[in-house]
């Protein structure tokens, strides 16, 4: 099925979570004077615009992006993804009433990218492998030669065949739309593949919150990988519908994150939970082993 796009949900909490943590491990990764790879196994368009098209239909960022921009006191870590969301921006009045771009992963990731770091960008739909291939033709990427492959491919299947990376340094980022409930088996696999192929590679698996048992039984199936260093974060925003359908929340599972994320999270997730609130349920949960 090829049926999700993610241009319908571009900067809703879900995507405020993803790429916060996201802007952080790269963040993180880059601060070693060695190169690294950035893989995406679902990479989508790579930006969207939030002011036209499918972004409008329901307009999720309202109770995402939005929120966090005329907020005040942020912590620093916070107050950087901001930042960052605002420089795709910077040729329009960046707030409530005038959102207009919505960088995807590859966009966040590009923004971390050294001269000599590459990037593997994996998107199977074509309508938005195409989007993804114009867009880094375009500003605001700025990218060599070579710096950036984008394959229309299954990124379950990519991932495996480029493991491990030539530097061996990577952060991998697995975030399948799972529409088809096969995706939670997939992830399992595919990171029981990668980590016996590179064990040392920093694994990021997004999943959502639903009143379903497969996220949780995936988590359950990632920890009980046994890998030395982990870390589980997940945020609810409000309580699960009474017909039981729809997204309360998502997570981030990491494998062998930065040894620095945890304090950062203990610090920012009140906060972000606090800010995305819809109602007095909304929670966040923070947990993990480091060896």
């Amino acid at each position: 099925m090829l049926s999700y796009r993610h241009a319908f949900h571009a900067g809703n909490h879900a995507d405020v979570l993803k790429h916060f943590l996201l802007a952080q491990v790269l963040d993180y990764k880059r601060q070693k004077d060695k190169p690294f790879w950035y893989i995406d196994t679902h990479a989508g368009a790579g930006l969207y615009a939030l002011d036209t098209g499918y972004a409008t239909q329901n307009a999720e960022y309202e109770n995402g992006i939005n929120k966090l921009l005329d907020a005040k006191n942020l912590p620093q870590a916070l107050q950087d993804y901001v930042s960052l969301i605002q420089q795709f921006n910077q040729q329009t009045v960046f707030n409530q009433k005038n959102v207009r771009l919505y960088p995807g992963s590859p966009a966040i990731a590009q923004h971390f990218l050294r001269s000599d770091d590459k990037m593997r960008l994996f998107e199977l739909h074509p309508n938005d492998h195409k989007l993804l291939s114009e867009n880094f033709t375009k500003q605001p990427y700025k990218v060599k030669n070579g710096q950036v492959k984008i394959d229309m491919q299954d990124g379950f299947a990519g991932l495996k065949a480029i493991l491990p990376p030539p530097p061996r340094r990577a952060v991998v980022l697995i975030d399948p739309p799972y529409e088809n409930k096969q995706d939670y088996q997939y992830v399992i696999s595919a990171c029981k593949n990668a980590l016996s192929r590179f064990t040392t590679g920093t694994y990021m698996v997004w999943y959502p919150l639903l009143q379903r048992p497969e996220p949780d039984e995936m988590v359950d199936a990632l920890i009980g990988l046994h890998v030395p260093n982990w870390l589980n974060v997940s945020m609810t925003i409000e309580a699960p519908s009474a017909e039981g359908f729809g997204m309360f929340g998502s997570g981030m599972f990491i494998i062998n994150p930065p040894w620095q994320l945890q304090a950062t999270l203990t610090e920012c997730m009140p906060v972000l939970t606090e800010l995305l609130a819809i109602d007095s349920s909304a929670d966040f949960l923070l947990e993990g082993e480091a060896s």
